[in-house]
């Protein structure tokens, strides 16, 4: 690291070392650490804008507390860098989200400082009341735990669930609420409003924690009349303000709204805050990419921006794939193109717009499409309402996301074989988010489900022709679920043609040994084969559920020997099901499974991925070699 430019920074190997400086030198930290995430990111892609934005919060929580004795939970780790900088991982950080290299998100298996898994928003609040408790009843009377939680991810209901729980059993959390107004689109909703109104005069708060810590060393103020007292005042303080306070009323002392990027403040407030008895948020208000002008001006841009130029903020596009199409983009133009067609068709998305496409239909028509906020089994279930009711729900998810969902799916939509398309994007391996984001587990996990319809397509042509027949009357619930990435095909955008339900196709004949797919892997069998040499047949089964049995006795009448491939866990995916239905029909061909393993795939590129899981079209090309000899 170069000690001129990070006088300061290069001397911080471990939060000790933060905290024997001065107050006053914390701003020059800052402003190091800002840079260094800019340095660093801009040629190893990242999440940016978030890490930016709680520069200041993120130095003053390791600054006044003792970490790692003292728990800091964070919610998501898109806004932990400038933590694992500080953290003692500086030097490797130029390895984050690599293969081998630091995870993406914060994780106890790869650091001490590291006090939760953090890779899906809202279970701050949660994990770290656990922790609050744990302290509590193993006598470990001086610990603190801190959960820090961004206004996005408070609109998640296990926020809600945590916050509730907070409020009636005996704790001192401090929960630091970052409030950006963004998720990665804008965050929406009733509480986001609720917060861009709420108010608490700051001479007011610090006059409160006088007279309470006065009381307290009084001996006046213990448990109960503590409790009595913060009634009383916010009775008082409701009536004097015109303005009610939900955390308050919950009994959950409320501190704000402060400026986060003052780092001496935030100092000051969480000193105060630190010893205090009883639950207690505070609340600060920062900005999503504090500190690069770029990453202010267009937060959503920003949030993972891949490499840019940090000197003129010139994004660096790579474009080694041409004119191929995201499967997103196929979604976004395709969903709008139906619902031009088709009035009854909505939209409905947990906070993902942008990240799904769906924002080209909210663009032309905002009044029939739904962003929900992060909240994925109400995105499930409101689109259930709307489908009962006489409307055609897309609810588009992120599959690691949409595992959220589950009770939902099952109870809120198959129950009454609903017609709500529920297209799960990024299924499959994702890359560089590692275990906490592949989309390993939907296939497994929703096909013991009665009522449900489940697709894969296995380039754009087929994710329209899917699409267009999820919407047809009759259809019931019909999952589509495709991957992050792009397409093969250039000529994508084919004529709307309905799909027979439960029908898989032949992309070519052969001897002996057939390969069966579904997916976009597909084509990675398909370069095995051809590169190959060999006389190997090849199916996409299109269809999970239900299973193209026409096509599967065709395979077993002439094939010996088959492979399956999916992108997707090997234990009970699509591979499983043909074993199963194998198995039922009395056949008993030679199959072996090719897909995730029992094991969480940790983070990397998708080809390195791949390859380490065994279906690359490398890792294809060999099996069928060896089974040819046989």
């Amino acid at each position: 690291m170069d000690q001129e430019k990070y006088n300061l920074l290069s001397q911080i190997q471990s939060p000790a070392d933060l905290r024997k400086l001065s107050v006053e030198q914390l701003p020059e930290v800052c402003q190091e650490l800002r840079q260094d995430i800019i340095d660093e990111v801009s040629v190893n892609p990242g999440h940016f804008a978030s890490s930016l934005g709680v520069v200041e919060i993120t130095v003053a929580l390791h600054y006044v507390f003792n970490t790692p004795e003292d728990r800091i939970v964070w919610d998501v780790g898109h806004q932990a860098y400038g933590h694992k900088i500080l953290t003692g991982r500086r030097e490797e950080f130029a390895t984050n989200r690599k293969l081998g290299g630091l995870h993406p998100f914060p994780t106890p298996v790869e650091s001490e400082y590291d006090t939760f898994t953090c890779g899906h928003a809202s279970n701050s609040i949660s994990a770290a009341l656990g922790m609050a408790v744990a302290a509590k009843k193993i006598g470990d009377s001086q610990r603190h735990v801190v959960a820090v939680i961004g206004d996005g991810a408070m609109s998640g209901g296990l926020a809600f669930e945590g916050i509730n729980n907070v409020s009636s059993t005996p704790n001192d959390l401090l929960i630091i609420l970052n409030d950006n107004d963004m998720s990665i689109d804008h965050a929406v909703g009733g509480m986001e409003k609720y917060l861009l109104n709420l108010d608490t005069n700051a001479t007011y708060n610090r006059l409160r924690f006088k007279a309470s810590r006065w009381l307290h060393d009084k001996g006046y103020l213990n448990e109960d009349r503590r409790k009595g007292l913060i009634r009383l005042n916010n009775a008082i303080k409701s009536a004097i303000s015109h303005q009610q306070n939900i955390f308050e009323g919950m009994n959950i002392r409320y501190f704000g709204p402060f400026d986060g990027h003052d780092v001496k403040e935030v100092v000051r407030l969480l000193s105060q805050l630190k010893d205090m008895k009883g639950p207690k948020l505070l609340h600060l208000h920062t900005v999503k990419g504090k500190g690069y002008k770029p990453a202010e001006k267009a937060a959503t841009v920003w949030h993972a921006p891949g490499k840019f130029d940090p000197e003129t903020g010139k994004r660096l596009v790579d474009d080694s794939c041409g004119k191929l199409p995201k499967f997103q983009d196929v979604f976004g133009d395709t969903l709008l193109e139906l619902a031009e067609q088709n009035p009854k068709i909505v939209g409905v998305t947990p906070a993902m717009p942008t990240g799904c496409s769906m924002i080209t239909m909210m663009r032309q028509m905002p009044d029939r499409v739904f962003d929900v906020g992060i909240a994925e089994g109400h995105a499930v279930t409101f689109s259930g309402g709307m489908a009962k009711d006489g409307l055609q729900p897309f609810c588009n998810i992120y599959s690691s996301f949409a595992q959220r969902a589950y009770d939902n799916i099952i109870h809120d939509l198959a129950l009454l074989n609903l017609p709500v398309v529920l297209c799960l994007d990024r299924a499959g391996i994702v890359g560089e988010d590692g275990a906490t984001h592949h989309g390993a587990f939907d296939m497994p996990a929703l096909r013991p489900i009665p009522n449900l319809t489940i697709a894969s397509p296995m380039d754009g042509k087929e994710l329209r022709r899917l699409m267009f027949t999820a919407q047809k009357p009759g259809m019931g619930t019909f999952v589509i679920r495709y991957p992050r990435g792009r397409c093969h095909d250039t000529d994508w955008k084919c004529d709307l043609e309905e799909v027979a339900v439960g029908t898989g196709r032949c992309i070519r004949k052969g001897q002996g040994l057939a390969v069966l797919t579904i997916g976009p892997v597909g084509y990675d069998v398909e370069a095995a084969i051809q590169e190959s040499g060999l006389d190997v047949a090849h199916y996409d089964m299109r269809f999970l559920k239900p299973l193209d049995e026409a096509l599967l006795k065709e395979v077993a009448d002439n094939y010996s020997t088959l492979i399956t491939v999916e992108d997707g866990s090997r234990e009970g995916g699509m591979g499983s099901a043909v074993l199963e239905w194998m198995n039922d029909h009395g056949y008993t061909p030679a199959v072996h499974r090719l897909g995730m393993p029992d094991h969480f795939v940790e983070h990397g590129s998708v080809d390195q991925l791949k390859h380490i899981c065994g279906f690359d079209k490398e890792s294809i090309m060999k099996l069928i070699k060896e089974l040819k000899k046989e």
